[in-house]
């Protein structure tokens, strides 16, 4: 497979992935839990489809300690014993935040109280930012075209 465009040799796009790579250093110094963080990616990155972001992920999960089974469950975390419950609350903001157009309401009262439960603001700022930003780079990667599968921990930053 081949890329329908490189994004770094376009101007405007590497210019917004610069700025993105920014948020994502203000993300990195927060006090969210950096292995919940790469869970919510995966987890988006799934749901959206992004082979490059859910290879990305997963191996950099791995490179910061976390379990492949874990990963390997992240599809299905409703059904695994292996998560947290401020993971699973985590997970469903994710999931709800990521298919907004697939309910009315978008992120459900039950969801939100869950995450509420287990996080402080600063860290709920967090991530709904995670979510956010990685619900882009999944965009840019799915219309790219961006082939996954060559990813190394560390090649971008």
């Amino acid at each position: 497979m081949e890329a329908r465009v490189n994004a770094f040799e376009i101007d405007v796009i590497a210019k917004v992935i610069k700025r993105l790579g920014a948020v994502g250093q203000i993300l990195d110094q927060s006090t969210l839990p950096k292995r919940t963080q790469e869970l919510v990616k995966l987890r988006a990155s799934q749901i959206n489809g992004c082979g490059f972001c859910t290879d990305m992920h997963a191996k950099d999960a791995v490179a910061g300690g976390e379990d492949w089974v874990r990963l390997n469950l992240v599809a299905a975390w409703r059904e695994a014993t292996v998560f947290t419950e401020p993971e699973r609350a985590a997970l469903a903001l994710a999931e709800e935040g990521t298919r907004i157009a697939d309910a009315q309401t978008g992120v459900s009262d039950e969801v939100w109280e869950q995450v509420r439960k287990h996080y402080d603001d600063e860290q709920i700022g967090a991530l709904i930012s995670v979510i956010a930003v990685i619900n882009a780079y999944n965009r840019f990667n799915v219309i790219a075209q961006t082939p996954a599968g060559s990813y190394q921990p560390g090649m971008f930053g």
